[in-house]
This record gives structure tokens, sequence and C-alpha cells, in this order.
């Protein structure tokens, strides 16, 4: 079967994209269903590991992480919501051929605030009881979530990487879960970011189809020919 073409006509190789879903969302996500739906038609196919499993109580970054290296296999674009955009900037520094990052409301200071709350949680709490109980919006139902969590986050640190490849970053002005703030100082100084910001929230609804637009047109430009 021949690659599709893009809208000049040019031919696209396919890269293999793994969308990672932000906390207490699943692979059902919107985002990820509409992300994935944009990317078909560059033949490009998303996979979407369920990061909640095998457990969501024993839930970790490196866990996560070592998703994406399962799931690796020649070039690849990977696209993180919130948590899973985390998730996806420290596997690129870990991973082999990673084409390109796209970003949506990236938590990047994910681990770093011990005075925060996780939910209506505070982090001291959920530190001292060694567990906390939280909503699973994709399960729609209260779930167990141990402070392993938060503790392997800090193992990660987002400002220290290093990334060479292209970055493309959607971040809501009126986010009140991720500070705007954060993901500006971020992305300044790194040549290779693009960001984009919208007058939207931290779920990012009503930018998706720019959202979904301007992914395949990065999707296009970074894939191998």
């Amino acid at each position: 079967m021949p690659l599709p073409a893009d809208l000049q006509g040019n031919t696209v190789a396919v890269v293999t994209s793994i969308y990672l879903h932000g906390f207490a969302s699943s692979p059902q996500s919107s985002k990820a269903i509409r992300v994935a739906e944009a990317l078909r038609p560059l033949g490009i196919t998303t996979q979407i590991p369920d990061l909640n499993q095998p457990s969501f109580r024993d839930m970790t970054v490196t866990r996560m992480i070592d998703r994406v290296r399962e799931a690796a296999d020649g070039p690849l674009l990977l696209v993180g919501s919130s948590l899973g955009a985390f998730v996806a900037v420290n596997a690129a520094a870990k991973v082999a051929d990673v084409r390109g990052i796209v970003l949506l409301a990236p938590a990047f200071d994910f681990g770093a605030d011990d005075d925060g709350k996780i939910g209506e949680v505070s982090i001291a709490d959920w530190k001292a009881r060694g567990s906390c109980e939280i909503f699973h919006y994709a399960w729609e139902r209260t779930e167990t979530l141990d402070y392993a969590l938060y503790e392997d986050a800090h193992r990660y640190d987002a400002f220290a990487l290093d990334l060479a490849m292209p970055v493309l970053v959607f971040q809501g002005t009126r986010d009140t879960v991720v500070d705007p703030a954060v993901v500006r100082r971020w992305c300044d100084g790194r040549p290779n970011v693009r960001l984009i910001e919208l007058d939207d929230d931290h779920q990012l609804q009503a930018s998706i189809d720019l959202i979904c637009e301007e992914t395949a047109a990065f999707a296009r430009a970074i894939a191998p020919r």
C-alpha cells in the first residue's frame, strides 16, 4: 500500500505516534482519539497505552516511561497531555529515535511542589498517610493512590532536560491546574520549542480542532522521508 501524501504532494513516511494520557484519564480520552484521527491520514498509527495499568494505586512515572520503552519501535512521535506530557519529555531523554514531541498543558513541575495538592488532597497529607483517595474521572469512581507516584516523580526534572528534537507545546492561558507561567519558563531559551498559547482551560477542549491541525502539520515536518 503506498504511503499517503501531504498537502504539497510529498510522500510522508510512517512514524509511530504514542499518546500518553493525563492523570486519572484513559486511552478513551477524547483528545487522544481526536489526535489519533488527525494523524491517521498521514499513515501514522497512534498507540495509546493505558497508564493506569496494571494498577492505578501503584502508578509511578518510571513505570509509565517503561511503557513507552516497551511500545517504542522505530521513529517516534510522542504526544503527552498534562502528567502524560511530563512523562513524554522524560521518556524522550531515554528512548531512541524520538523525532518530535507534542505537549498539551504539560505538568513540567510535577513532583516539585511539596506544598501543593493532588486533587483535593495536600501533598503533605498524602506523604504522611502513604496513600490517598482520588476521584478517577475516566473510571467515575474513587481510587486509592500510593505516595510512591510523587516520591518517584522527584527523580525527574523536566527543566534539567536537554532535548534536541522539535517540540510543540499547547497551553491554555486560563489553565488553573498547570501554571502557564511555568510552561512559558520551560519553553523560554529552547530554540527547538514552539509554544502556542490558547484562550482555553486545562482540558483544551475548545481548541482541539486547532491542536489537531497543528499536530498534523508538525508530524508532516518531522516524519522521515
